[in-house]
């Protein structure tokens, strides 16, 4: 075995702070369902409206910390969970497809369709059902991708953003479309998921990618040309580093060649959009690399954590471990360090000060899903 000192502390921050501290105050014991986020003092903030989407993250949170034995009552919450996204969330308004927004008391707040919330429900279903071994999930999968495909299903290949529709079209749900299908593969072994995956890995090679320069378009017109107005010249590195996990993934389960991309994506994110004094990402530059927006989330942390473990494994230079090392022990000492315990400083400003009001539930996702990628890749069983 070889381990990573780096990769062990993430993980036990996970399960001996981050799960406890989710658990006990980030579900709403009295109205059922996961709370939106904890006052920067850890309480739960039961007045805020509820995202379907950080509904469904939590869902996934919690399924993948039970498969890994990282939280013993995981698939309880997960099943709890998941009862409550569809008690409340799928045709709450007697119309097909899931509801945007819900009230604490779990009321609908917000009716729209939103594709990228449908998106994230896939991926529940795909880890709720791999930690729970419930069928029925699989046929929530299958009506929600249906709707999906008939409500927001556009003629020139992926989806609307939503129901009623209103521009501009994004990458980004299509993205979490790929997670959700390559989810929804493995836990099934079923062939048509993978079909979908490449659907959307067709979507990125035609019009996400822009040519060989590295850059991820994130906005579009309907007809698929790149937005322009408000919304033209903005790239998030956060982005092309989640892309660039998920695109090795999808080879992995392809045997597709997704190098050259992933080299090209990594190549601009790291020299045009990362701060150099910190080592983190900037949240939005320009494609020249200019910042646009001078913060630093934590999520797009994670990702470039994720992209540095996915170049591990592809069989990049010696210099990637202790890249991806760094940024591990960089994100825990910057981000992960505040009062209390399990809970994280989730932006801060250009000159490096914090700068979040709350700490929000739906960036537990990203944190689960990269410190079990980094437990899986660092502390990896080496060939005998």
């Amino acid at each position: 075995m070889r381990s990573s000192a780096a990769a062990t502390r993430a993980k036990n921050w996970m399960i001996d702070k981050a799960l406890p501290l989710w658990r006990e105050r980030g579900v709403d014991p009295a109205r059922g369902g996961f709370v939106e986020r904890l006052t920067l003092q850890g309480e739960p903030d039961y007045h805020a409206i509820r995202r379907l989407r950080v509904q469904a993250r939590q869902i996934y949170v919690f399924s993948h910390a039970s498969i890994l034995g990282w939280d013993s009552g995981g698939k309880t919450l997960a099943a709890n969970g998941f009862d409550y996204l569809v008690d409340r969330g799928w045709r709450a308004d007697g119309e097909p497809g899931w509801v945007h927004l819900l009230t604490p008391e779990g009321k609908i707040e917000d009716p729209r369709r939103d594709a990228y919330d449908h998106a994230f429900v896939l991926l529940a279903c795909a880890w709720a059902y791999r930690a729970t071994g419930d069928s029925q999930i699989l046929d929530v999968a299958e009506e929600t991708l249906a709707y999906l495909d008939e409500a927001m299903g556009a003629k020139n290949g992926g989806w609307l953003e939503g129901a009623p529709h209103a521009g501009p079209r994004r990458q980004n749900p299509h993205m979490h479309a790929l997670e959700a299908f390559l989810a929804l593969y493995q836990a099934t072994g079923e062939q048509r998921w993978l079909d979908r995956a490449l659907d959307v890995f067709k979507l990125f090679e035609t019009h996400f990618m822009c040519g060989d320069s590295g850059r991820l378009t994130e906005y579009f017109e309907d007809d698929w040309r790149p937005a322009n107005g408000a919304h033209r010249d903005r790239y998030e590195p956060g982005h092309h580093a989640e892309w660039i996990w998920l695109l090795h993934r999808y080879a992995q389960e392809t045997g597709a060649d997704t190098a050259d991309h992933a080299a090209a994506l990594y190549d601009y994110a790291v020299n045009r959009g990362m701060d150099r004094h910190s080592g983190f990402f900037w949240d939005e530059v320009t494609g020249t690399g200019e910042i646009r927006r001078a913060s630093r989330r934590c999520w797009p942390q994670t990702e470039l954590l994720k992209a540095r473990l996915a170049r591990i494994e592809a069989g990049a230079n010696g210099e990637a471990r202790e890249e991806a090392e760094a940024t591990l022990d960089a994100l825990m000492d910057v981000y992960l360090t505040p009062q209390p315990e399990g809970g994280w400083m989730d932006r801060f400003d250009a000159k490096g000060r914090p700068a979040a009001d709350a700490i929000p539930a739906s960036t537990l996702y990203h944190l689960m899903c990269a410190f079990a990628e980094a437990d899986r890749v660092l502390n990896a069983k080496e060939d005998s």
